[in-house]
């Protein structure tokens, strides 16, 4: 396997700025762990590595999210190192943060989304194998992650939501806007709709996940017969491909 590749299938890419006063780290696709026989773990331990070597300099660091999700675990990890780095945190969620990953921004100084964005939260889930006393230990395990991860959201949205009404969402998978982020307290700002957002959102998420909203399966949807494509929308969707391919290439230049 190439560097290139493992680039890849990181889930996380970090670049500090040339002064090594801020850093940009995006968080890229689902949060879980990789074992790769050449170059070791892609995980929470190698976040920890790179933030590391990012050093105590950093005065800022822009989190970018576009994720649906995964380790809980992973993710609440990730959450406490940043907590630990005296860099102020600034969360823009680019597309999607789903389930583990919109725990992340809840931490931050900042929590920016596009209008376009969306957020989901639920109860933290965990598969389980075992006897008896294991299958209750895993149950408590995922509750007390669960309580952990609805102090976050509280925390953040302060005296703007209830922990009666946080609670009702999260017994649903519950999809929200970027406005409603703003009205419960889970977002700072809301900006223009980022027209280049590229949701990380698979078939398989979408079967893991209840009520998901219809633009984000449409997004992932082919028209079965050609439509009629005005110049106006032609030069956006060249436009869009442009900035995709900037970003990409940008992405490719990290680590």
């Amino acid at each position: 396997m190439t560097k290139k590749q493992k680039q890849q299938n990181s889930f996380f890419q970090m670049k500090a700025s040339a002064d090594r006063k801020s850093a940009d780290v995006f968080i890229y696709g689902e949060i879980t762990k990789y074992a790769w026989e050449e170059y070791g773990e892609v995980s929470s331990i190698s976040f920890k590595n790179e933030l590391d070597a990012l050093g105590n300099d950093i005065e800022v660091i822009n989190l970018y999210i576009n994720s649906p999700g995964g380790s809980v675990f992973e993710a609440m990890a990730i959450i406490a190192m940043l907590q630990r780095h005296p860099a102020d945190i600034i969360s823009h969620i680019d597309g999607i943060a789903a389930s583990s990953a919109s725990v992340l921004p809840m931490i931050s100084k900042r929590i920016i989304m596009p209008a376009n964005a969306v957020m989901m939260i639920h109860h933290a889930m965990q598969g389980a194998w075992g006897n008896a006393k294991q299958l209750r230990k895993a149950a408590d395990d995922v509750e007390r992650i669960s309580k952990a991860m609805c102090q976050h959201y509280l925390d953040r949205a302060g005296d703007k939501m209830t922990e009666e009404k946080l609670y009702e969402m999260l017994e649903e998978d519950t999809w929200l806007t970027a406005d409603q982020c703003l009205e419960f307290g889970l977002c700072d700002e809301v900006i223009e709709a980022n027209q280049a957002v590229a949701y990380s959102f698979n078939e398989e998420w979408a079967k893991k996940y209840k009520n998901v909203p219809q633009q984000l399966l449409l997004q992932r949807s082919t028209p079965s017969t050609p439509t009629q494509m005005s110049a106006e929308e032609k030069a956006l969707r060249e436009s869009i491909l442009a900035d995709s391919k900037a970003n990409l290439t940008y992405l490719n230049t990290i680590l």
